[in-house]
């Protein structure tokens, strides 16, 4: 449900309620629902908040690839063995990833 809110709000451009949130994702989700994902989702750095009316309107504090890095570099934190890690995770890439990294890696070096 996360990552379908966030999509909302991608797509949106702008910051949106929680009841123009479940309008833009036609699903079956009550108000409150939606509140409390985005409000799950702002205790998580993933969303900021404003302030409309009596309630909140929210933004995506990155794009989807970021969000992306953001949870990738959350997860290898939490392991102590990041060599093995990264060794395992560089090694499952596919030729056309794996050189993507390497030109970014040389490009940083720079």
């Amino acid at each position: 449900m996360e990552s379908t809110i966030l999509a909302a709000l991608w797509a949106a451009g702008t910051p949106l309620t929680p009841g123009q949130v479940q309008g833009a994702i036609g699903a079956a989700l009550a108000r409150t629902t939606v509140t409390t994902i985005l409000s799950r989702l702002h205790e998580k750095g993933t969303v900021t908040r404003t302030r409309a009316g009596r309630g909140f309107a929210y933004t995506p504090t990155e794009d989807a690839p970021g969000l992306t890095a953001r949870r990738m570099h959350s997860e290898l934190q939490k392991e102590e063995d990041r060599s093995t890690v990264l060794a395992r995770f560089v090694s499952q890439l596919t030729d056309e990833d794996e050189q993507l990294l390497r030109d970014l890696l040389d490009g940083e070096a720079r």
